[in-house]
């Protein structure tokens, strides 16, 4: 089941609600996504340092559960939260993982981004930087920057937290903080690499992305070296 929630989401909110999704599931309950537009926050993972937050001015910053450093959500950005039973799935987290970051890397083909990929030993999804007309064409760009951040939690078997994808958003919080935990890490998002998409349209389809990535028997795509996922 895909459902928006209503928007802006707060995040404490949405991430009891998950908690207690998980907490409440039973072996039929049906996976759901759920796709969010925060207000602004700053989120720290179970590894967080706080030291990776340089200057949150008059953002909060919240200590959650994930697995991760640091990140900034807020608008223009969609976050997908999967709420998967991964023992009925028959996969391990490392593989679900690589089926997530496999579904964006697909979705940002999709839209004109075929450059997307991952990062050995960072988890998420990356592009070229700086954007060249000829970037499908090129081998490699000397840097890489990041447009979607992923951050899990495994309790008991069932996933929830999710990964953020940057459609249009105000990019300069991230210069606030070290994003990931990675000092001076570029992050863009789609409107800055000449992709224009509306926010629901990008949510949509990457639940659906989503949703194709992890169905039992599709393919993960390559296995990327990743930070461990928080699981209990």
């Amino acid at each position: 089941m895909i459902r928006w929630l209503p928007r802006p989401a707060g995040y404490q909110e949405t991430w009891e609600a998950m908690k207690a999704f998980t907490a409440g599931r039973g072996p039929d309950t049906q996976d759901e996504i759920w796709l969010v537009e925060h207000d602004p926050v700053f989120t720290l993972g179970l590894a967080g340092k706080t030291e990776h937050v340089l200057a949150p001015r008059d953002v909060p910053v919240v200590k959650s559960d994930r697995g991760g450093q640091v990140t900034y959500h807020g608008p223009g950005q969609v976050v997908a939260y999967v709420l998967l039973d991964l023992k009925r799935a028959g996969y391990f987290v490392k593989e679900y993982v690589a089926r997530v970051e496999q579904a964006v890397i697909d979705l940002l083909s999709e839209l004109g981004l075929p450059d997307a990929r991952r990062k050995a030993g960072a988890p998420g999804v990356y592009v070229d930087w700086p954007r060249h007309p000829d970037a499908p064409a090129r081998e490699a760009s000397g840097e890489l920057a990041k447009i979607s951040a992923l951050g899990i939690k495994v309790h008991r078997g069932c996933t929830y937290h999710g990964v953020a994808l940057n459609v249009a958003m105000d990019l300069s919080p991230f210069s606030w903080i070290n994003p990931c935990g990675y000092v001076g890490l570029r992050t863009v998002d789609l409107a800055s690499c000449g992709i224009s998409i509306g926010l629901e349209a990008a949510g949509d389809r990457l639940a659906h992305a989503l949703q194709r990535a992890l169905a039992t028997g599709a393919p993960a795509g390559a296995l990327a070296a990743t930070a461990p996922a928080a699981v209990e």
